[in-house]
């Protein structure tokens, strides 16, 4: 957590307050704003119309909570939040609520909204004792190109409001493939959320990867490539950290599956191969009721609507190879269905960074406001973020990220990769951003923080560089002094890490005034 980002951004905000003190709904803006600061970190579930976004938030939270057929629940914006009994609260415009019950039909959460039209519905908030929610709040968003263009304009008004910023502080996109209504739906988000301190704040996701090449046994192989190709868009990459595929409905499956579903599973895979072949052949082949096998026509088809025929195939190559039990099975089918590296991606990216990306929310819907209504003393709030940006490092590398991924960083394609991955483009751990395996020795980590800060010194003191390369080479290289002395071993660590200001002059010459910059110097020009 970093606590004196957290605190500055707060006191901002309590000055905005007293600025604001006779203007009611600016008063009730500025306290939604800190409100946020304290609360963990909102990302939204975005995409097309059936992209699996219920889907999604099932396999993260591992639980069947987010209803995925056609109905109402779909229509509206339904918020995911940690609290120690299940409960669901209805949210209908004007400010009023109302409690709705918590019923489960075959493991699935039913939320049922007792008749409210769905206009009506501002947004539906269940809590659940989850952990995964105690970190994130998880935010489901109808479809975008909706046939409903009421129901497409519902979450856009949400994701990309037009005067506020969004929101949500991050968004996972979801994508069948790549259309030109993706790229404008993350290109208008990346317009509302950036503000003055710009960021890439979103992970583009290849769902539905399964269904590739009809459910073959090679389509997660296939999205990969898929992936790869999408990566390598200039315009997408400009507006998604990342591209990743996953088949959401084997994950979500696996961190359900049934002890009658492994025992259906395992009957499919004994039948002998060309009998199995022909059973998965196709749908119409598998629920066929002449099926020579001991599972009823419905389990097959609860089977399908669990699985799909990817899930089902790739399940009886599992048994077939030597699992025997049915959390071996699940555990193989959730590695296998590309979760673990979005969730990777979402800590890496999202929740590793949450106060940072909460500030950059906060500050930007404060320079809205003042800019739309102002007060007293809007001049020196304004000059006030904008100092918090220039000297927050952590708002600066997210801004920098952004450039990178759009204008570009003047510098050579080999250095601009390495200045990426330095301020976090693949992830904020040192490990991540040193380009080592996360299992890498501490010395080895230490060292090439070193490596790293003698090389981006070097490229600092350049006289051809211009103006945006020389910013560019400071920020990367107060990452790189930062890195150094975090990977410093306790022994010769000799100051914590700060990171929100550019350390300041030392004070008289003892070794005890010295900033993190000085130790990083120190220890670079001993090796």
């Amino acid at each position: 957590m970093n606590l004196r980002l957290l605190d500055e951004a707060d006191a901002l905000l309590d000055a905005a307050e007293t600025d604001y003190r006779d203007d009611a709904e600016a008063l009730r803006r500025i306290r939604e704003y800190r409100r946020r600061l304290g609360e963990p970190i909102r990302v939204a579930i975005a995409g097309m119309v059936k992209a699996g976004k219920s889907t999604l938030l099932n396999a993260i939270i591992g639980e069947e909570i987010a209803p995925t057929d056609a109905g109402e629940c779909t229509k509206v914006i339904t918020w995911y939040r940690h609290g120690p009994t299940p409960r669901i609260t209805m949210h209908v415009l004007g400010g009023a609520e109302r409690s709705l019950p918590v019923r489960r039909d075959d493991g699935r959460l039913v939320i049922d909204l007792g008749g409210t039209p769905v206009e009506e519905v501002e947004r539906v908030e269940v809590q659940w004792p989850s952990k995964r929610l105690e970190e994130v709040t998880l935010i489901d968003t109808p479809g975008i190109a909706s046939l409903s263009t009421e129901v497409s304009a519902r979450s856009a008004s949400f994701l990309i409001p037009q005067d506020t910023p969004s929101e949500a502080d991050a968004i996972i996109y979801l994508m069948r493939h790549l259309h030109s209504a993706d790229l404008g739906f993350l290109s208008a988000f990346h317009d509302t959320s950036v503000g003055t301190s710009a960021t890439v704040n979103a992970l583009a996701v290849l769902s539905r990867a399964d269904e590739i090449g009809a459910g073959r046994i090679d389509a997660l192989l296939s999205a990969r490539t898929i992936a790869e190709r999408y990566r390598s868009d200039a315009a997408l990459r400009s507006l998604a950290l990342d591209v990743v595929p996953i088949a959401g409905l084997v994950a979500q499956s696996a961190r359900t599956l049934r002890q009658r579903e492994f025992d259906a599973l395992r009957q499919i895979a004994r039948l002998g191969r060309q009998s199995r072949e022909r059973m998965l052949v196709s749908v119409d082949r598998f629920v066929r009721s002449d099926a020579s096998i001991d599972v009823s026509p419905e389990d097959r088809v609860g089977l399908l609507d669990r699985y799909g025929m990817f899930g089902i195939r790739l399940s009886a190559v599992v048994i077939r190879s030597g699992c025997d039990d049915s959390t071996e099975l699940a555990d193989e089918l959730y590695r296998r269905s590309g979760m673990q590296d979005l969730l990777r991606h979402v800590s890496d990216q999202f929740r590793s960074r949450a106060d940072v990306l909460k500030v950059r929310t906060a500050l930007t819907a404060l320079g809205a406001l003042i800019r739309q209504r102002p007060g007293p003393s809007s001049p020196d709030l304004a000059n006030a973020i904008e100092r918090l940006e220039a000297n927050a490092h952590e708002l600066r590398e997210l801004s920098l990220l952004s450039a990178a991924r759009t204008i570009g960083l003047g510098l050579a394609p080999e250095q601009a990769a390495d200045a990426e991955r330095l301020i976090g483009g693949s992830g904020t751990s040192a490990r991540r951003r040193l380009g080592l395996p996360d299992d890498a020795p501490a010395d080895d980590v230490h060292r090439s923080a070193i490596d790293a800060l003698q090389r981006w010194r070097m490229l600092l003191g350049s006289p051809l560089l211009d103006r945006a390369a020389l910013e560019a080479c400071q920020v990367v290289t107060r990452t790189c002094e930062a890195l150094v002395v975090e990977s410093a071993p306790t022994s010769v660590q000799r100051s914590p890490l700060r990171l929100v200001q550019h350390p300041e002059p030392a004070v008289g010459g003892g070794r005890e005034a010295q900033s993190p910059r000085d130790d990083a110097e120190d220890e670079a020009d001993h090796q």
